[in-house]
């Protein structure tokens, strides 16, 4: 797979100085044509969109190739011509329930503490947990499945903390301790959805330079220091699932998916008003966007419900991440689902937080495309929060250029070894 050599390679890399992001969303195929200038910054200069069939795509996942990279190619045109080149090179976000991404933390007591630390040795740590991680991601994906044997892949993994004796090291090769703790974020996902979106890479004839979890590059378009103390969740609702992201201590702690997004308001729209989903939907988007519109009141009222069931989804999967523990006190949504008003009201209502770890009130804030980290709008045509997912993509290849630090090459190492 070139992704993966590609990977593999990074030292050989040349300077990335163009790029293309492609989000293939339920609703939307979107692209992002973008530049980067030797200090790391990214400049959009192409935009294009379009619409995805019903049929095309199932809870954020291909389900008919073909017609997808159609869309895609219709997409990809119209930011190209807008870019007036065309880059060669892409990066796609992956989504979907059965997208599995979690830091898993290893702490190894050293039977010789007073020695320091070599390279051979920290690559050994990072085995085990690549090893353990990569166990539990088929557990977790063959349970939920019921399938005997799912095969599973890993989509990117990235080292989140290092530290020996309680002592947080950026490099530990070197030091000397007794006990060193390595955490590592790793995104898995199952092999049919990984080989749909390199099918799609390749039949639009593009160099597939990185594959991503959505929620990973939503929760990174922030920037380390605005999350670094207090932490924060991220989530990313888009047209077929909801993508949440937990960020504490400066890390992502993991990442979960599930099947309700904007689509499925629209279809309750649809079946309880009778009207055809295209109406629906062009109803759901002006009732978001606070325009008037014929039976608000049953429009209201129809979300109001779905809502509630969407808030129990958030509140489990939040749950699930916490692992009891305490909670950061911020929430971040993007995606075009969290336009709806009754959205930001149940992440706000009392019966929502009360029965989770946090101290307080969590804040709960619409993101925007200006909060993105290291990327610039030259088309001015990135307005609202449905455009941040391509976004922290786009940034992701603007990250994957930036000067690897030797905990990444020691993981990097170890992948090579493994070929996972």
């Amino acid at each position: 797979m070139a992704f993966w050599r590609r990977l593999w390679q990074r030292d050989d890399l040349p300077a990335l100085a163009a790029c293309t992001a492609l989000d293939i969303g339920t609703e939307f195929a979107k692209a992002l044509v973008f530049e980067i200038d030797d200090q790391g910054q990214g400049t959009v200069r192409g935009v294009g969109r379009k619409r995805q069939g019903l049929s095309h795509m199932q809870s954020g996942t291909v389900a008919d190739i073909a017609a997808v990279v159609d869309n895609c190619a219709v997409a990809l045109q119209e930011a190209e011509e807008m870019a007036g080149f065309r880059p060669t090179q892409v990066v796609i976000g992956i989504a979907g329930e059965l997208v599995k991404g979690f830091t898993t933390t290893n702490s190894q007591e050293r039977r010789k503490p007073d020695q320091p630390i070599s390279e051979a040795e920290l690559q050994k740590l990072i085995d085990a947990v690549q090893q353990e991680a990569l166990r539990e991601a088929e557990r977790s994906i063959t349970w939920e499945t019921g399938l005997p044997h799912v095969d599973v892949r890993l989509v990117h993994a990235a080292v989140t903390s290092a530290s020996i004796d309680g002592y947080a090291v950026t490099n530990p090769v070197g030091f000397r301790g007794r006990y060193v703790k390595i955490g590592i974020f790793d995104a898995f996902a199952p092999l049919v959805h990984l080989g749909a979106l390199e099918s799609v890479a390749s039949q639009l004839d593009l160099e597939l330079l990185e594959i991503v979890a959505e929620p990973y590059a939503v929760a990174r378009v922030l920037g380390a220091e605005q999350v670094q103390q207090a932490g924060a969740i991220f989530i990313d609702i888009g047209g077929g699932t909801t993508d949440v992201a937990l960020v504490r201590q400066g890390g992502i702690e993991g990442t979960r998916m599930f099947a309700l997004g904007g689509r499925a308001f629209t279809k309750s729209i649809a079946d309880r008003l009778d009207l055809p989903f295209p109406r629906a939907e062009a109803l759901k988007v002006d009732y978001a966007r606070g325009l008037p519109v014929d039976r608000r009141d049953e429009i209201e009222a129809i979300v109001t419900d779905d809502v509630t069931v969407w808030s129990a989804g958030v509140e489990l999967v939040i749950e699930e991440l916490s692992g009891g523990d305490l909670l950061p006190g911020r929430i971040h949504l993007c995606g075009g689902g969290s336009r709806l008003p009754e959205i930001l009201a149940a992440l706000e209502a009392e019966r929502f937080w009360k029965h989770l770890p946090f101290a307080r009130r969590p804040e709960v804030t619409i993101m925007s495309p200006d909060q993105v980290a290291s990327i610039v709008d030259a088309t001015k045509l990135l307005v609202d929060q449905q455009d941040v997912t391509p976004l922290g993509l786009a940034h992701q290849a603007i990250e994957l250029q930036s000067t690897e630090n030797p905990l990444d090459a020691a993981l990097r190492r170890v992948l090579r070894a493994m070929k996972v």
